[in-house]
Order: C-alpha cells, then structure tokens, then sequence
C-alpha cells in the first residue's frame, strides 16, 4: 500500500445517470463518437480546443446544461462561437445530442463528468466566457461545501478565461446569490459587469474585438421553475481584468 492516500475532490453535484429514451440513446450512439467527450477524473491531460473543435474560435464554457434546450438555442443561434458543453446527467447529454443533430450544430461539443475536472485540463486564457446557470444551490449549511461557485473554484475559473472574458452565472435561490455575489467580488482579477438585470441583459459576454456584446440567454427549465415559485432570478456577469 502506498504511504500517500488521495483525497477525492468534493463533488459539486448529485452523480445520476436516470433512464435514456429511445430518441437520446439513439442519438448518443450516433453523435457521442464526433460530438463527445468523456471527463476522466485525476486525468490533467492539456485539452487542445483547436482540434476538438476542428478550428480557432471564441469558445464558451457552459457547465451543467440540464436537458440542453437553452445551450442548443445559444449555439445555434451564434455559430461563429463554439460551445463546450459539461454535465452529468445522462438523459439531458443525450437531448443536447439530439438537439445537436437536429439543428445541424457543428459549434458544440459535451462533455460528461466532473466540470471542474474537464477546467484543470483547459489552457489558461483559453475561453471567451464560462457559464454556470442555475447551479444546484446546495442549500442545508452542511451542504454548502458543495456549491460550485466559491472562492477556489472561481479562482480557477477565471484563469482559463481570457483577459476581456467573463465568468456569467445565475440562480433562482436568493442565498446563494448573495455567496455568489462575494465570492465573484472577492476575486481580484474579475470586475463586475454593470447593467446586468435579467429581464434586460441575459448574456454579457465581450466580444474579441472589445466592448460587450450583449445577447439574450434563452429561459431555462430551472429557471422557469424558479419564476413559477415566485422567486427572484439572479445574472452576475463578471470580467476577467
């Protein structure tokens, strides 16, 4: 037995893999060979962006996409970026596969496993924006070790981001907006993005050319769960100095 002990990483979501229907599973043996990639944890291998995505372009990190409706929306309606998508959930990776195939989305790869893990394999300034929308709010104190947007994690978070990029996220639970809100303030080579009301401003990504490029993010099914229950609906879009 080896003298070092590893100490796994603390996860930031429920790991779920739930029943496939005949539309996702056949859409996952059919996209998942060109479109896919599979998150190996302790795996600290240098992810070359260019060649998964076949070319150079401003690139999009969307962590934990649900079912894939609104990532799928975005992409398809901003083809000159492309869009790395990472979640665990296997039903809603092979929705966004399905939707992949449907709409024609060359912009798109998923990725399934530990976000965090797919980072430490991400070039530092390599990606224009990184979004986390409506991530589990992990809300028992207990829990709160949890959460994926703290200190740590967005320490690393910003540093794959390109100078001029933005770290965007959003949540329904008012608690973790305000830990949110700290912990992205807290961080000193990010900068608040001003004007960042939701029901004006739902993607403030910059584009490479400078001033913000402001574009709408589609509603998604957390989010409309969220307004259902009558709770307020939280944007943070922060730029790396």
């Amino acid at each position: 037995m080896s003298e070092t002990t590893s100490v796994r990483p603390i996860r930031t979501f429920h790991p779920r893999r739930g029943r496939m229907s005949t539309r996702h599973a056949a859409a996952t043996a059919e996209m998942w060979p060109a479109y896919g990639l599979t998150v190996v944890d302790g795996d600290r291998t240098p992810l070359d962006l260019t060649v998964l995505f076949g070319r150079d372009a401003p690139r999009i990190l969307e962590i934990g996409f649900g079912m894939g409706d609104a990532t799928a929306a975005m992409a398809a309606a901003d083809r000159d970026r492309d869009y790395l998508a990472v979640e665990v959930h296997t039903p809603g990776i092979g929705n966004l596969l399905a939707l992949v195939r449907d709409l024609g989305l060359a912009n798109v790869r998923v990725a399934h496993g530990d976000a965090m893990q797919l980072v430490h394999r991400l070039a530092p300034g390599s990606l224009d924006a990184v979004h986390v929308f409506f991530p589990d709010p992990w809300p028992k104190v207990r829990h709160h070790k949890r959460r994926l947007i703290q200190p740590g994690n967005v320490a690393l978070l910003r540093e794959v981001v390109r100078p001029g990029g933005v770290v965007h996220c959003a949540t329904d639970w008012p608690e973790y907006a305000a830990a949110m809100t700290d912990a992205l303030a807290g961080d000193p080579g990010l900068v608040e993005v001003p004007g960042t009301d939701p029901a004006v401003v739902r993607m403030g990504e910059q584009s490479r050319g400078g001033g913000p490029a402001l574009a709408s993010r589609p509603v998604t099914r957390f989010e409309r769960r969220g307004m259902d229950a009558g709770r307020p609906i939280v944007d943070l879009v922060f730029r790396r100095r």
